[in-house]
């Protein structure tokens, strides 16, 4: 059966289990969720996911939420990404725990405060501090990543597609590649990987798409 991954393009989260799916070379499909039209708030999507957040997976009686367990389901199915070693594979987790944590929680909100949220809504004050927290971030990334090509091992692994899930996107939120040497470097490692694509290529729903 067919992965579907329920999506869209925006989100940093859902890119993050997308391209994991894709660089596995998963049978997948994206469905479009409409999450600015209010869908994720829906009854339906609520049965689908009482949390009302996007991605979502769903494959043969299998509904999986939360991005960081489906790059574990990726692992479970193919071996790829997990890391080469019991050591590996916990240095990866902890790497996305702190994505999850220190960058991405802090990247999506900043992102949806500046671009997303009209201006008039947006508390005050509020972005300051968290791309406060965002450039203290970046700082631990870019310094671990001196001399490194990846974030653990010698190849990619789910550290890299959680750390990377919102640093691709154009919108501005504080982020700029060329003050961050290493990430930008990075960052560059991962989109010259075979069957790499942009968040707005890999996913429906783009501005693009609704322009």
């Amino acid at each position: 059966m067919t992965i579907r991954l329920y999506c869209f393009g925006e989100s940093g989260n859902a890119y993050k289990a997308a391209l994991a799916l894709e660089l596995a070379g998963l049978d997948w499909e994206p469905v479009y969720v409409d999450f600015f039209g209010g869908e994720t708030r829906g009854e339906a999507f609520r049965k689908l996911n009482p949390m009302g957040e996007v991605p979502v997976l769903l494959e043969d009686g299998v509904t999986l939420t939360q991005s960081g367990v489906m790059q574990m389901y990726v692992t479970e199915k193919t071996g790829r990404f997990g890391g080469a070693t019991p050591e590996e594979a916990r240095e990866v987790m902890r790497w996305m725990f702190w994505d999850n944590h220190k960058l991405s929680s802090q990247a999506g909100m900043t992102r949806f405060l500046m671009n997303f949220l009209p201006e008039a809504k947006r508390p005050e004050g509020v972005i300051p501090f968290l791309q406060g927290r965002l450039k203290a971030a970046y700082g631990v990334l870019d310094g671990h990543l001196e001399g490194r090509d990846w974030i653990v091992g010698q190849g990619l692994s789910h550290a890299d597609l959680s750390c990377c899930g919102y640093l691709f996107y154009p919108e501005p939120f504080g982020f700029e590649r060329a003050d961050w040497p290493n990430i930008d470097r990075w960052l560059s490692n991962i989109q010259s990987l075979p069957g790499w694509k942009h968040p707005y290529d890999l996913m429906p729903g783009s501005p693009a798409d609704r322009a």
